[in-house]
Formats: structure tokens, C-alpha cells, sequence
């Protein structure tokens, strides 16, 4: 798939289209692991998620990107050999959630990231860990968790001793248990630590613990292995144990071990207080006889705290429960979702354990629970810190970040209103007490004084957005949800800067929070936004007035539960923005903004599937532009459906698909009544081949298309909105373009970083292409010379592109002050040749004479010349005398001075840019407009 993502840019025609990041930056996106100078914490390496490696060499004032365009953007964690400069890449995120991609294996770069070498286990998919030898820099050890969807043989812990050349796998347990952290004694580098973690996701379930976890000791530089964790240790053992993180200190000179453990066992059931009030774990084995017999003021304080509908109170339910026509269980399912269950289900979560002994035996180092700190979602997290100046001191990293500073039997939160609430990296200074670096799904943050106080370090452009929007504002406005950091709009002309400390206003808000998910804007008014988080928890928002009402259908009591996806479809209407469209496992349309939704469909998924997740939901709706009520469903168990009456009747339209894969986009056509495409996404079955079709008979039949596509799963699919036989692709490592309706494809962006696009918007006025990138935030391109990439300009050698006027000013070359920089113009020429080479630019008054030639060696392809209206101080003076020419009043004659800079630029009038090659001529007009 590299390969093949590298030849489709080498061939392509459009990869010098420039894309501008537009941030947002203020929330950051999830930091994995954390590596700082040890004589120097102002620089240090931040590595994301899905958004590569940082360096910053300024105490987190900025950063700049050091690993983007190798195989993948995705890490798990990262080494350091500060002396020799040497970095080392682990590829793949190690935290198995829904978000968290494959790697290639293991980089390495000798010269401080400038270049990277692939170094091998291409098979372990998601890297816990890296150890490098104190003393020996060739040698180190890798804690490889493994595939995330399937399971393999290569987990384990992996020995190099050669610098990455070879490997050998020292530590197996099964195909379903990896390795996911490392220790190593500084002092006796023969002696390691590791911890396995047996976990098995899919689609429908996600298994979090096994009996293939525990902790494992090598006395022999990591060659050999034994089990520590045995029931004899005390240590939590059995099908229980989910993911561990491990730490070190010394105390007297002996080891002390500390570790997190995710346990998934089950609470022990609590005694029940009579007078406490009715709850659901009352309700889930009650029978009806029993339920007639409960006090109707417990019912109604019931139904009124946990927020039934009005139509639910106590008495419509005892005669409800009465007559058959529900179970008291119907009041719990009625209540519980996807999203609740991650909060609400009654494992033991997060522990903390201690073994003085180097692992022979553990001891809880609390009392009780440690609540709100997983809850049930541990396999996200399983970091511990201990504090290298006080054993007792240690650090817990989950939902909040704990700190204790009485060996672990009461700990404290260290989470500043600043500061995000899902940890996953945490630094202690080895020099000075108190000093911390954090990372979490809000970026870094910087403390000097053990958590009281945070800086914020978020400069990068770093966001994950699941999905883009965009209205019809003067300037447009973009719109986003992101992983963990809610929904945010924010201007379509946003330029980086840290000028908002001044003003006090971020030039991007938040508008909704939790997981943020699709955005759908009314464009008559650009004001009202449907939007949501995860689950299918969606509002209508009124962004003038501040104010939002959820919209989100919900069955009657007793009905089979509706299914919403993690991130649930929304769709609105073109023929009418009143009308929107919301999937769970049915397609539900409300013709009044979400006020009234209708179920107008059965099931259009498979059924589900037994399992703690989501599953046999709707992943994608559209309806088409052509035809109102003409509707298409994609689902996440591989299923697409029709209706061409507006939901009365479906057909089921998958024959000749791939079967079970998540559909991850259907789109009908804007320009043929009958035609439609579809992006299928093997991601969550480790299958990472691209999967793209089109049908042009309403999916009775389908074709593959785009086959010469990379590796890549698929994300997007969209039409041009202006050239029919245009088609954008989205995928897993960039953003690619067909010029003739996917017979074949190219990448665009030669300097976009190879990170996931997870959605794409064309802006029909201003012909932009928006893309939401699942770690990089969003980028903008002009495609206006794109959409005249026709069969007549494919033909020709050489097309020059109209290109918008520019106002002038006579402060360009000047500034305010000569500490600034001086204002500089600039014009982008946009230029399509058919062959590489070198290519002749001439500037001509509209008369014909020349003021300037350039030289430039353009690529096949589009080009875009970039030009600073500048000429020098000959062609100035021939330009001045034009310009008078006629005019007897003197004092109304034009100068052309030089500037602060040094420069002559352009004045205001009409000139001509001509462009020369291979013996093709080409014009076109430029104006300089102004008062």
C-alpha cells in the first residue's frame, strides 16, 4: 500500500494543488507518549495518535512535525537515544479504541528525524512499547500488542541486538495476547518487566480482559521469560484481567514494582439500604407481581429522576405492567443505550497493585474502589508513573489523572480546569520535583508544581474530526465533530497565530460537546445546526439565539430498542431544509427541524449481533439532489438499501458487494438519476484494501471502481459538484481524485501529511475542498482550476487559468514599523502542462510591453506559480512614464518608488501574464484594482 500511494503521487497530475491547514489547534488531539531531554525539558518530543511526531525546542511554545509522510501517521509510542540523536518510531496506536489505527512496524531515524528507516515487524499492527539499553544503542526491546480486529502470532516481546536489522520473539503467550508495556532495571539491564494484555475487538464486542494477561520477568536480557502473576502472587489472575501498566522505583536499593490494572471482574453485589430508592438493578429481575406491589411514590420519583416522557407517569405504568403489555425490564432497556453502558457497567475498573519483591508477590495498595477513573472503558488507558524522588509519590492516568502521595492508599486529582480528562503519557522530571508533562486527548500540558497549576501547549493543528460542514456565510463558516472534543465552527479564513491571547477570542467555538459527530446547517438562515455526540445523542441549535432542543427519536415504551452508531447519520434535505433524516437501525425523517420524526423504514441492517457494542446500525444516508424521496442507507454489517417513494417500500441492493464490510459512504448522483457510488471499509476486520463502486441502475448492479487505489480503507466518496466526471476519495492515509468517474485515481496534496480523511465538503460558491482529517484538523484547497480539468485541457500542452483580481495597496514592501516585516503581495498563477519542464513567464503592460521575465520548470500537470507583483527599477521607470503618459497635471502623475524592502511592485491597471512552452502561447488578464 506505501508503495502504491507513493506512485499515485508520483504519477499524478494535481499533487501540487496547495492545501492550507485552517486549524483548529486550541484542543489539540491525543497524545500517546512523551519523551524529554533529560538535561534539557524545554525540548521534547510529543507523539499523537493519528497525527505523527512533534518537536518542540521551546517548552511547548511550538512545535514542528518530524514524522508525516512514511507509511503512516499513526503511533503507539516512541525512544530516544538522546546522546546519539536516534529516535525510534513504534507505528500503531496502543489504546484499541474505535479510532485507533494500524501501524507498519518500527522507524528509526539516526539525525533527529530528518530521515526515517523502516525497521521490520510490519506484523505488529499496535506497539505498546520500546526499550532501549541503557549503555548499548543496539540494543532494545519492543512490546508488540498486535492486529486489533483479528487475531495473529506475532505478539509478544521482540529482542534486537543489532540495531533493528534482525529480531527475535522472546515472549508468546497466545494470538489473542499481546505485550503492551516494558520495564527495565537502569542498573541491571538483563533484568525486564513486561506486561501482556489479552484483548479481542470486533465490530459488535469488544473483549477486554483474558487469561493471557499478566506480568512476565527476564532475568536474562529479555530472552527468556516467567510468569510473575500466578494465583500464588495475589495478583488478579483469570479471564478478569484486562490491561496493565507497569512502573519502577528504588527504595534502599531494591525494586519496588508498581502496577494499573483495568479489572474486569464483576462487583460483588451490595447489601441494599431498604429505604434507598427504587433503582434499575430493582427493576432488571422484578416480576409483575412484585412490581404491583412497589409504593407508587418510589415509581414516580423513578420515572421522574431518571427523565421518562411526561406520558410515563406512575399510574400509565402500573396498568402497563398490569395488563402485559410490558415487563418492569422495559423500564431499564427503555433507559440504557451504548452509551450509558460505557458508564454504567459494574466492573471492578481501575487497581492499583505493589510487589517489593520484583513480582513474586502483589499487594492492593487501597482500600475499596477507585471509581470514575476507567469505568469501563480501561483498555483506553493502563499508565502508571512513579515519582523519582519519593517512592510513595505515584501517578495514575484515566479519566482524571490521580496523583497519591502515600504509596497508593489515597489518591487525589490532579486535573486542572484546563486541562483535558483522558490521560494517556505523563513525564517526571528526574531534576526537579513537581515538574510534569502531560499528554491526553487535549494535548500537552506543562506543571511545575506537581498538578496544581497547568500550562497548555496546544500550537499544533491537531484535532480529530470525524466529519465537515459547511454554510453559506460571507465568509464561509466550517463545522466539525471531533474525537473526544465535542463539535466546533469556526471561520473558512482562520490563519494560525496566537494574536486570540490578546483579543481573547479563539477564531473557532465549541458548539456541542461529548464525541462530536455529523453536522447538517440549515442554509437559509446558517444559524440552524443539527448536530450531536456519541450514540445518536443529537440537539437542533439555534447558534443567535443560544439555544438547543433534542431531537433524538426514542422508542415507546416497550418497543424494541433503536441501535445508534458511534457516530450516528444525520442527513437534511436539499429540496427542503426542513425535512432531516437520522438512521439508527431504521431511517427516521422528521418533517418539522427534528420535532416530529416517523420511522419509514424496518430494520436495514442485518438485526445486530450479540456483543457490548453498537452493531447492525446505519452508517450513511443520502437522499439525491435529482429527486426528492429517492433515499439510500449504508450500514455497518454491509448492507445498502433504496426507496424511490420516500421510504413506502426498500429493497435491499447488495448483491455483488463484498459482504459484512461497513459501509462507509453511499452518495447518490447529482447528475444521473440512476447512478450511485459506494465506499466500502474493511478496517474493522484488519482488511485494509480499498473498496469503491458505482451503480448506475439504482444498485441493481454494481462496478468496482478507483481499483488502482493504495492499500487504504476507505472512508468518503464524493462527486464534484461542478465537473461530473470529477470523484474525491478519502481514505485512511490522504485524499485522492478521479478525473473520469473512477476509472482512475491520483493522490492530491503532495505536502498533505499521510493522515486519515474521514470526511470531505465541496463549497459550491467558492469552490473549495474542505477535508476533516482524523488527526490533523482541516484543510482547504482552491479547486476551481481542478473542475476545468476537462478532456480538451487533458489534451493540451499548456492552459492557463483565470485567476481573481488584487486589490492594491501602497503599503506592500512597507511596514508599520521597521521591526515588522514589511507587507508583501502575492499571486498565485495557476497553470496546467502536459509534460515536466522548463517553462518562460512573461508580465506585459495591456499594451504589450514587457516589465518582467521568470524562468520556472514546472511538473506535469497543475502547477501554481507563485509571483510577488514585484519588477525592478528599470521596468519601474518604463511603468511610471506608461502610466503618465498624457496626463499634464504633475501633480496627479504616479511615482513608482522603491520600498522599505528594496522592491518596485506593480501599480494599479490592467496587465497581461503570459506563460511560454514548448512553442505554446498562453494569456491571461490581470488587474489591479483600488482607489
Amino acid at each position: 500500500g506505501v508503495e502504491q500511494r507513493k506512485k499515485s503521487a508520483d504519477q499524478s497530475l494535481v499533487q501540487h494543488i496547495p492545501f492550507r491547514n485552517v486549524g483548529p489547534s486550541v484542543f489539540g488531539g491525543r497524545i500517546v507518549d512523551l519523551d524529554v531531554n533529560p538535561l534539557d525539558p524545554s525540548i521534547f518530543y510529543a507523539a499523537y495518535a493519528s497525527a505523527g511526531l512533534w518537536k518542540t525546542e521551546n517548552n511547548g511554545t511550538s512545535f514542528s512535525p518530524l514524522f508525516e509522510q512514511e507509511g503512516v501517521l499513526t503511533i503507539g509510542d516512541i525512544a530516544v537515544n538522546w546522546e546519539q540523536n536516534t529516535i525510534w518510531v513504534g507505528t500503531g496506536e496502543n489504546n484499541s479504541s474505535r479510532s485507533s489505527y494500524s501501524g507498519l512496524g518500527i522507524y528509526k531515524s539516526q539525525d533527529g528525524g530528518k530521515t526515517w528507516e523502516h525497521k521490520g515487524l510490519p506484523e505488529s499492527h499496535h506497539i505498546g512499547r520500546i526499550i532501549l539499553h541503557p549503555t548499548n544503542p543496539d540494543i532494545l526491546w519492543v512490546a508488540v500488542l498486535g492486529h486489533l480486529y483479528s487475531p495473529n502470532e506475532e505478539r509478544g516481546v521482540y529482542k534486537s541486538i543489532d540495531g533493528g536489522d534482525t529480531w527475535t520473539h522472546t515472549l508468546f503467550v497466545n494470538p489473542n495476547a499481546g505485550a503492551v508495556d516494558l520495564l527495565i532495571d537502569p542498573d541491571d539491564p538483563q533484568k525486564l518487566f513486561a506486561a501482556t494484555w489479552q484483548r479481542e475487538r470486533r465490530s459488535w464486542n469488544f473483549v477486554e480482559a483474558g487469561e493471557g494477561s499478566g506480568i512476565y520477568r527476564s532475568e536474562d536480557g529479555g530472552d527468556n521469560w516467567t510468569l510473575m502473576t500466578t494465583q500464588e502472587s495475589a495478583f488478579p489472575t483469570g479471564e478478569g484481567v484486562g490491561r496493565i501498566g507497569l512502573a519502577m522505583t528504588k527504595k534502599e536499593g531494591k525494586n519496588i514494582l508498581l502496577a494499573s490494572l483495568d479489572n474486569y471482574n464483576r462487583r460483588a453485589p451490595e447489601e441494599k439500604d431498604k429505604k434507598e430508592e427504587l433503582t434499575k438493578d430493582d427493576l432488571r429481575t422484578m416480576d409483575a407481581a412484585a412490581f404491583a406491589k412497589l409504593d407508587e411514590k418510589d415509581l414516580s420519583a423513578f420515572l421522574k429522576g431518571n427523565r421518562f416522557p411526561k406520558k410515563y407517569d406512575s399510574e400509565t405504568v402500573f396498568k402497563m405492567v398490569k395488563n402485559g403489555k410490558i415487563q418492569p425490564l422495559a423500564l431499564v432497556e427503555y433507559l440504557e443505550d451504548a452509551n450509558s453502558l460505557l458508564f454504567d457497567t459494574p466492573v471492578i475498573g481501575a487497581e492499583v497493585y505493589r510487589s517489593n519483591d520484583e513480582g513474586k508477590s502483589w499487594k492492593k495498595t487501597h482500600e475499596g474502589y477507585l471509581d470514575d477513573l476507567f469505568y469501563s472503558y480501561g483498555y483506553y488507558f493502563g499508565q502508571i508513573r512513579v515519582s523519582p524522588h519519593n517512592p510513595e509519590k505515584i501517578y495514575i492516568l484515566g479519566v482524571p489523572v490521580l496523583r497519591s502521595d502515600d504509596g497508593g492508599a489515597t489518591f487525589v486529582s490532579i486535573n486542572g480546569d484546563n486541562v483535558h480528562v483522558d490521560h494517556h503519557a505523563l513525564w517526571l522530571s528526574p531534576l526537579r520535583d513537581e515538574h510534569i508533562i502531560l499528554g491526553n486527548d487535549g494535548g500537552v500540558n506543562i506543571s511545575y508544581d506537581d498538578g496544581e497549576h497547568w500550562v497548555k501547549c496546544n500550537t499544533p493543528a491537531v484535532g480529530q474530526f470525524y466529519t465537515v460542514a459547511v454554510d453559506n456565510a460571507e465568509p464561509y463558516n466550517i463545522y466539525g465533530g471531533l474525537q473526544d472534543n465535542g463539535v466546533w465552527m469556526g471561520s473558512s479564513t482562520y490563519k494560525a497565530s496566537t494574536y486570540w491571547h490578546n483579543s481573547g477570542h479563539y477564531p473557532y467555538k465549541s458548539i456541542n460537546g461529548g464525541d462530536g459527530m455529523q453536522v447538517a446547517i440549515d442554509l437559509r438562515d446558517n444559524t440552524t445546526v443539527y448536530t450531536g455526540s456519541q450514540f445518536g445523542f443529537y440537539y437542533r441549535l439555534n447558534l443567535a439565539k443560544e439555544e438547543r432542543d433534542f431531537i433524538t427519536p426514542k422508542p415507546d415504551l416497550g418497543e424494541n430498542k433503536l441501535r445508534w452508531n458511534w457516530q450516528t447519520p444525520i442527513h437534511l434535505s436539499i429540496h427542503n431544509q426542513d425535512i432531516l433524516y437520522m438512521g439508527s437501525n431504521k431511517l427516521h425523517r422528521s418533517l418539522k427541524q427534528g420535532n416530529d420524526f416517523k420511522t419509514i423504514s424496518e430494520d436495514l441492517t442485518k438485526g445486530g449481533r450479540k456483543g457490548d457494542v453498537a452493531y447492525g446500525t446505519l452508517t450513511s444516508i443520502h437522499e439525491s439532489s435529482m429527486r426528492f424521496g429517492l433515499l439510500y442507507t449504508g450500514s455497518d454489517d454491509g448492507l445498502i438499501h433504496v426507496s424511490q417513494d420516500g421510504g413506502i417500500t426498500w429493497e435491499k441492493i447488495t448483491n455483488g458487494l463484498p459482504a459484512n464490510l461497513w459501509v462507509s459512504r453511499v452518495q447518490a448522483s447529482a447528475y444521473e438519476e440512476g447512478t450511485v457510488y459506494a465506499s466500502l471499509n474493511g478496517y474493522r476486520w484488519d482488511d485494509f484494501n480499498a473498496y469503491v463502486y458505482r451503480s448506475t441502475d439504482f444498485g441493481k448492479n454494481w462496478t468496482p471502481i478507483a481499483t488502482d487505489l493504495p492499500a487504504e480503507p476507505v472512508n468518503v466518496i464524493k462527486e464534484d459538484p461542478v465537473n461530473e466526471n470529477i470523484l474525491y476519495i478519502g481514505t485512511d492515509h490522504g485524499i485522492y481524485v478521479s478525473l473520469n468517474k473512477g476509472a482512475t485515481t491520483m493522490r492530491m496534496g503532495a505536502e498533505l501529511p499521510a493522515v486519515p480523511v474521514h470526511d470531505l465538503v465541496v463549497h459550491p460558491r467558492e469552490k473549495d475542498l474542505i477535508l476533516a482529517t482524523h488527526g490533523r484538523s482541516f484543510y482547504v484547497a482552491d479547486i476551481a482550476p481542478l473542475q476545468e480539468l476537462d478532456e480538451e485541457v487533458l489534451a493540451a500542452s499548456l492552459k492557463m487559468f483565470s485567476f481573481e483580481s488584487i486589490n492594491y495597496s501602497s503599503r506592500w514592501g512597507d511596514s508599520f514599523s521597521k521591526w515588522r516585516k514589511p507587507m508583501e503581495p502575492k499571486l498565485t498563477i495557476p497553470v496546467f502542462v502536459k509534460s515536466s519542464g522548463l517553462t518562460k513567464v512573461n508580465i506585459k503592460t495591456d499594451k504589450g510591453v514587457l516589465l518582467t521575465s521568470m524562468d520556472r520548470t514546472l511538473n506535469a500537470g497543475l502547477n501554481y506559480m507563485d509571483y510577488d507583483l514585484s519588477i525592478d527599477n528599470f521596468a519601474a521607470q518604463k511603468l511610471e512614464r506608461l502610466l503618465n503618459e498624457g496626463e499634464k497635471d504633475k501633480d496627479a502623475h504616479v511615482k513608482i518608488k522603491e520600498k522599505k524592502n528594496g522592491k518596485y511592485y506593480l501599480y494599479k491597471g490592467t496587465y497581461t501574464i503570459e506563460v511560454l512552452k514548448d512553442g505554446k502561447t498562453e494569456k491571461a488578464e490581470l488587474k489591479i484594482e483600488g482607489r
